[in-house]
């Protein structure tokens, strides 16, 4: 019967134990199981939240980099068009300038022509009636006619 009674109280100690390992020790056991599975949980979930995040990161920062190169593909074409621009109306400025300054050369070159053409014809004027008041003083022959014609011409 020893060995009966032992079993007995063993199985009653077992009892003891299992009954309260599930009131006391088990409860908690499970909430930090369960806790500990939530937390693994929401890091796999935060992983696969932050993977998506990063993908949507990288196309973000492709599509910004495509915009970046389109924005400076654009400003350079100003920049050329601006340059394209200022040249053409360096040219034309120039080429104004110097329709105006030829216009200015050609204006001087025909107030001194006609400056000399006045003063020539003064002269010329001057020694027509010198000629002519010396004709008229002498008698008029024809030798004399012809020696005071190439006096003149010598003159001129």
């Amino acid at each position: 019967m020893d060995i009966n009674a032992t079993l007995i109280i063993q199985m009653l100690v077992f009892v003891i134990f299992v009954w309260v390992t599930m009131r006391f020790i088990w409860p908690p056991m499970m909430k930090t199981l369960e806790e500990r599975r939530k937390k693994i949980a929401d890091g796999l979930a935060a992983a696969e939240q932050g993977r998506k995040e990063l993908e949507l990161a990288h196309i973000k920062a492709k599509e910004q980099w495509m915009a970046a190169k389109a924005q400076a593909a654009h400003m350079i074409e100003q920049a050329n068009q601006r340059a394209h621009h200022i040249i053409h109306e360096a040219k034309e400025k120039a080429r104004e300038e110097g329709e105006h300054l030829l216009q200015l050369a050609k204006k001087d070159i025909e107030r001194e022509y006609q400056a000399a053409r006045e003063k020539l014809l003064k002269q010329i004027s001057g020694i027509i009636v010198t000629g002519t008041e010396r004709i008229l003083q002498k008698e008029v022959d024809k030798a004399s006619n012809d020696r005071l014609v190439d006096e003149l011409m010598s003159e001129i």
